[in-house]
């Protein structure tokens, strides 16, 4: 026999309404001192809490930058300490005017992994020094894809060296 938790459903993540109409907190569905039920699991049972597609998956992001012209040692300066502060950047390659970071991210879905592409530039420009560049360009895809351009021979080859480079 299973426990359950004599919580409503709402503070379980559930269906019901949160509409403010409740006469009190879900938290505060206990009288004080009571102690919670355990919930246990048998053997066998499956978690079936949450679609798949609310699981995170791992995208790779091609974000490139350009602007006004920058001295080179300034440049790799701040992407080493972009990539130090953002340690999943696989690779960074950068000239004076211009430069693209790739890296993985993982997210619910393409348009959370794009959001945050899109705010790491400016999010990391004061702290690691960055340019004063704009986003001039930005690539997510899956997995999948991902692989399955490198062994179509497209993209960076799986030898490139990690870290910051010139281009």
């Amino acid at each position: 026999m299973r426990r359950v938790r004599p919580e409503p459903a709402a503070s379980r993540g559930g269906t019901a309404p949160r509409t403010g109409t409740a006469s009190r907190p879900a938290t505060a569905s206990r009288a004080a001192g009571e102690e919670r039920a355990l919930t246990s699991v048998a053997a066998g049972d499956t978690f079936t809490e949450g679609r798949p597609e609310e699981i995170p998956r791992l995208w790779h992001v091609t974000l490139s930058v350009s602007g006004e012209p920058t001295p080179l040692p300034e440049v790799r300066r701040a992407l080493e300490q972009l990539a130090h502060d953002h340690p999943f950047l696989l690779t960074s390659r950068y000239a004076d005017d211009h430069a693209e970071i790739r890296y993985w991210e993982e997210a619910r879905d393409l348009h959370d992994a794009a959001a945050v592409a899109l705010r790491l530039w400016g999010e990391h420009r004061q702290t690691a020094g960055l340019p004063p560049w704009e986003i001039v360009g930005l690539e997510v895809i899956d997995r999948v894809t991902y692989h399955q351009r490198i062994a179509a021979g497209y993209g960076p080859a799986p030898a490139t060296p990690v870290g910051v480079h010139p281009f």
